[in-house]
């Protein structure tokens, strides 16, 4: 019985660290958002960038005027989100996305 219960411990603090593991394998990259009229199509901007290979979130809200990116460590490319976001234009306006100095 006290056996079964260590190993139960053990599988969920083995889970537990996996699932740190794996969170501390991702990269997190800010990029400033810029653009005629682009706050008005942040769905957009958030569409365009989750559709970039290995990015695996995209939060457009904690930080007004910025694209907070996490994707896994190494497989993308900065230039690949600054390209994203550079895509998503109208008629009358367009969004750039630029490295946090």
């Amino acid at each position: 019985m006290l056996y079964r219960r260590m190993l139960s411990v053990a599988v969920v603090f083995g889970a537990g660290l996996l699932a740190s593991f794996a969170e501390a394998a991702d990269r997190q990259v800010v990029r400033m958002l810029g653009g005629e009229s682009c706050a008005k199509h942040m769905r957009a901007v958030g569409t365009a960038l989750k559709k970039v290979e290995w990015v695996k979130s995209v939060d457009l809200g904690s930080m007004p005027g910025h694209a907070i990116v996490r994707a896994e460590a190494g497989s993308v490319k900065p230039e690949q989100l600054t390209a994203a976001v550079g895509g998503v234009k109208g008629t009358n306006w367009y969004c750039t996305a630029e490295v946090m100095k």
